[in-house]
């Protein structure tokens, strides 16, 4: 297999960690904050992400760091997605907050 296709590869798996990392991240605090026991959802989910991901790198990059960084990149890249995908629908204008700034 060519070194490129390796590395597209641990860029996907990259991508696929990083979505399920920061969607079970958004996926817990909108749970979390309505339980009645959030430090059970966010201890758990934390400790479930991590697992995840630390294998998912592990045998995605294989012992090499080309692969390693790669998958890294697609990581981060996944957070912008996933970051995009779940903003609110309703922000405040800049010039509200400027004024905002002001008041008494």
């Amino acid at each position: 297999m060519s070194d490129f296709l390796t590395l597209v590869q641990a860029c996907a798996a990259g991508l696929v960690l990083g979505a399920i990392f920061f969607g079970g991240l958004w996926w817990t605090v909108r749970k979390g904050v309505l339980s009645p026991r959030p430090a059970f959802w966010f201890l758990g989910s934390s400790l479930l992400r991590m697992s995840i991901v630390l294998i998912g790198f592990y045998f995605a990059g294989r012992g090499d760091w080309r692969r390693w960084v790669t998958c890294l990149i697609g990581f981060v890249i996944a957070r912008f997605i996933v970051m995009r995908l779940t903003r609110t629908r309703i922000e405040r204008p800049r010039a509200a907050l400027k004024g905002a700034e002001n008041a008494p």
